[in-house]
């Protein structure tokens, strides 16, 4: 994780009291996450939306595997 990330990140962690560890972005998250804006970018002709749609990705996420809600997204704009 890059420096300004892994920043960002421990000062999410402070303020909400989840542990930095939680927060962590593994490859594959990373390339799911980029992969979900590309989508909302391209899909909505919006750019703003891929932060948006990350942020409830984020939001919605909870317990359940990144994989399965990136899957949800994919087939609401299929």
């Amino acid at each position: 994780m890059e420096a300004w990330l892994a920043d960002a990140r421990d000062a999410l962690a402070e303020a909400s009291g989840v542990p930095a560890e939680r927060l962590d972005l593994s490859e594959d998250d990373v390339a799911l996450l980029l992969d979900l804006a590309r989508i909302a970018a391209h899909e909505s002709g919006e750019r703003t939306n891929a932060p948006l749609l990350c942020y409830l990705v984020g939001r919605a996420q909870g317990e359940t595997d990144l994989g399965e809600l990136a899957a949800a997204v994919r087939r609401s704009t299929s």
